[in-house]
C-alpha cells in the first residue's frame, strides 16, 4: 500500500498483516506518516495504491467489513454536550450499545454520567479520557489509538492501559501509536517503526 498527496510521498510499499487478539505498536518521529497510516487503516483516507485487509479470527476481511474505533490526534467532541450526551449521541449512529453500557464505561473512566458539565469545561486529561471512551465503547473489531495516554495522570494511564489489554483479550485488533516508550513496551505484541516512508517491523 502506498500514499501520496500530489507529488509528495507519505507512505511507500507498506505491507502489514494484522490479526485479532493482538496489540501492534507504531513508533516514529512527528511527520513520518503515523497519523496518515491510521487514517488509511480506519477507512478515513484512501491509499493511492493497494488496499487494507484485516484478519478477524480465521477470516480475512476487507476494511469496510470490520467495525472500527478511532482515536486520532487532535480529535474533539461536541463542546456544548456533557460526557454522557457526547457518547449517547455517537452511539445513536450505529445503535450497538445501550445507555446502560455508556454509563458503565463512563464510570470506569472516572466520569459521573449524571454530571451536566460541558465537554468544553473539561481538563485536557478528561477530554482525552472521553475521546478514548468513544473509541472503545462499541467493542469494535479494530481499535486505532493515536497517543492514547497523552495528557493523562498516573491513574488515567493505568485505566486506559488496562482497558486496552481487556480489548485485546476480547479479540480486537489494536494499533497504538505513542511517544511514551512504556506504552509500547508494556502493551504491544509487535512493534513497527515508521521512517523514510517505510513501515518496518522491529
Amino acid at each position: 500500500m502506498c500514499k501520496s498527496i500530489h507529488t509528495n510521498l507519505i507512505l511507500d510499499d507498506v505491507n502489514l498483516e494484522l490479526h485479532s487478539g493482538a496489540i501492534y505498536g507504531f513508533i516514529g518521529q512527528n511527520g513520518t506518516g503515523k497519523t496518515m497510516l491510521f487514517r488509511i487503516m480506519a477507512g478515513l483516507v484512501r491509499p493511492s495504491e493497494g488496499w487494507v485487509k484485516y484478519y478477524i479470527g480465521d477470516n480475512e476481511r476487507n476494511i469496510g467489513e470490520v467495525s472500527k474505533g478511532v482515536m486520532i490526534e487532535n480529535a474533539e467532541l461536541y463542546p456544548e454536550l456533557s460526557a454522557f450526551e457526547n457518547l449517547d449521541c455517537l452511539a445513536s449512529i450505529n445503535k450497538r450499545i445501550s445507555k446502560r453500557e455508556i454509563k458503565e464505561i463512563l464510570y470506569r473512566l472516572g466520569f459521573d454520567p449524571k454530571d451536566h458539565k460541558k465537554y468544553s469545561k473539561y481538563s485536557l486529561g478528561m477530554r482525552h479520557r472521553l475521546v478514548f471512551a468513544q473509541a472503545v465503547m462499541e467493542k469494535p473489531d479494530v481499535i486505532l489509538l493515536d497517543e492514547p495516554t497523552n495528557a493523562l495522570d498516573e491513574e488515567g494511564v493505568n485505566l486506559v492501559r488496562n482497558m486496552i489489554k481487556e480489548e485485546k483479550d476480547r479479540g480486537a485488533i489494536i494499533c497504538v501509536s505513542s511517544h511514551n516508550k512504556e506504552d509500547i513496551s508494556i502493551l504491544c505484541d509487535e512493534i513497527f517503526s515508521i521512517y523514510d516512508y517505510k513501515v518496518t517491523k522491529i
